[in-house]
C-alpha cells in the first residue's frame, strides 16, 4: 500500500517515512503543498498524510485539490500543530478522514494509518522493541559548541534525545579542537545523520564565534522555527532545555533564557568561589544593561528566527560574554522598553557545575575588563 506524506519540515518527513516504511508501507514524500499535489496526480497513493501550515500551497488547498478538483476518495490524514478549532472543522467539512495534533508519537501515527488501511504486511509484528518517539509541533535547531570535549561528551544522551524527540536537530560546532573531539562527534553522528550534524571550524575562535557560526549555519535551513544553543557538558540537561522550548512555543517571547537561580525544589550546584564571582559579575552586567536580568550567562537559550538572523550577523567583540552582547544588541535594535517584554528568564530545575570547565578563575577576573569594553562599544 502506498502513502504520500506532505510536510514542509524535512525532519518530520524523514521520521514518518522511516517508521511507515518499517511497517511495510511504500512511502513517498513532498516538502511543499504544490509538490504534494503534483506527486498525488502521478503516484496515486492509497493514503495522504498532510500538514496544514505550509508556505505557499497550504494543506487545506491540497485537500481541496484531492476532494474537489480530482474528485478522489483517497483517505486523507492531517498531521499538524495547528489546533485552531475552525481549521480542524474546515478540514473535516472538506472531507479529511482524521486529524492528528502535534506533538504526536509515531506509534499513534502508525495506529491511525493502520486503522484506515490495515497492516501493510503480516510480518510487521516481528520487530525490535522501539522507544516512544515524538513528532514535535515545531522544528528546533540546537547549536552545541565543542572545544576539546573528547572526554566529556556524553554520546548516548545526545543520541537518545535526538532519537526520541523528532523535530530536534543537534548541530555540534567543533571549535578547532586539538584532541579527538572531531572523531568522537563523527562517531556520535553515525546512524543519526538526519538529526545530528557537525560544523567544523579549523581554527579555535572561542565560544562566542563557535555559537555564532552554528546559528548562522542553522538559520539557512527554513524548516527550523526556533534556534538555540546548549553547553556540551549538559550542565543544563535536556529536560530543562525542552521546557525552554515549550515556553517560547506557547508565548510571544523572542528569546527564552535559562536562569540558574537557587531556590527550593531546584537542584542548582556551583563551586562556592565561582558562585560569589558570578553574583558580582551579574550585578555589573545588570548595571551595564540597565535591565534586571538575573543570569545572562547561562549556556542554554532558545530564540526565534528573527533574533537568530539579526543578532548574530556580526562578530562579537568578546569570546565569552556574547550573551551580554546579544541583549545589548537587542536593546539597541528594539529599544529598552520593548526588549524587556521580548526576553524571558526561565529558572532551571537542574543545573550542575561540570568539572573541567574551560573558564578559569583567571578568566573570571578578565571578564570585568571585557564588560567595560562592551559598555563602551554598545553605548
Amino acid at each position: 500500500m502506498k502513502i504520500l506524506a506532505i510536510d514542509d519540515q524535512q525532519l518530520i518527513l524523514l521520521s514518518v517515512e522511516k517508521r511507515l516504511s518499517e511497517e511495510g508501507f511504500l512511502v513517498k514524500t513532498a516538502i511543499s503543498g504544490q509538490l504534494g499535489i503534483d506527486l498525488f496526480d502521478n503516484y496515486h497513493p492509497d493514503l495522504v498524510i498532510v500538514d496544514i501550515n505550509m508556505p505557499g500551497t497550504s494543506g487545506l488547498e491540497v485537500v481541496k485539490h484531492i476532494r474537489i478538483h480530482k474528485r478522489s476518495n483517497t483517505p486523507i490524514l492531517v498531521m499538524s500543530g495547528n489546533t485552531n478549532e475552525k481549521t480542524i472543522v474546515d478540514g473535516f467539512e472538506m472531507g479529511i478522514d482524521d486529524y492528528m495534533k502535534k506533538p504526536v508519537s509515531l506509534d499513534e501515527v502508525v495506529a491511525r494509518v493502520t486503522r484506515i488501511l490495515g497492516h501493510a504486511s503480516e510480518l510487521v509484528c516481528d520487530k525490535k522493541e522501539q522507544h516512544t518517539q515524538m513528532l514535535q509541533k515545531y522544528c528546533v535547531g540546537v547549536v552545541i559548541p565543542c572545544y576539546n570535549e573528547e572526554d566529556r561528551l556524553s554520546s548516548s544522551e545526545f543520541q537518545d534525545f535526538a532519537n526520541k524527540n523528532l523535530g530536534y536537530h543537534l548541530c555540534f560546532v567543533n571549535d578547532g579542537s586539538t584532541d579527538g573531539t572531531l572523531e568522537v562527534l563523527e562517531e556520535l553522528r553515525k546512524g543519526n545523520e538526519h538529526t545530528i550534524s557537525i560544523y567544523n571550524c579549523k581554527k579555535n575562535g572561542g565560544k562566542a564565534e563557535a555559537v555564532r557560526q552554528g546559528i548562522l549555519h542553522l538559520s539557512k535551513d527554513r524548516q527550523f522555527d526556533y534556534i538555540g544553543f546548549l553547553d556540551a557538558d549538559l550542565s543544563t540537561d535536556f529536560r530543562d532545555f525542552d521546557e525552554l522550548v515549550q515556553t517560547i512555543e506557547q508565548s510571544d517571547f523572542k528569546i527564552v533564557s535559562g536562569s540558574r537561580i537557587s531556590r527550593m525544589g531546584a537542584n542548582i550546584t556551583k563551586e562556592s568561589a565561582r558562585k560569589f564571582i558570578s553574583l558580582t559579575i551579574n550585578l555589573i552586567i545588570q548595571k551595564i544593561l540597565g535591565m534586571p536580568f538575573k543570569d545572562t550567562q547561562c549556556g542554554a537559550k532558545i530564540m526565534d528566527r528573527e533574533i537568530a538572523s539579526n543578532m548574530f550577523n556580526k562578530k562579537f567583540i568578546t569570546r565569552w560574554l556574547f550573551d551580554v552582547e546579544i541583549f545589548m544588541r537587542m536593546r539597541k535594535y528594539y529599544g529598552k522598553e520593548n526588549v524587556q517584554q521580548m526576553i524571558c528568564e526561565q529558572p532551571l530545575k537542574r543545573w550542575i557545575h561540570a568539572d573541567g570547565s574551560k573558564l578559569s578563575m583567571k578568566d573570571s577576573v578578565k571578564i570585568v575588563g571585557q564588560l567595560a569594553q562592551i559598555a563602551v562599544h554598545y553605548h
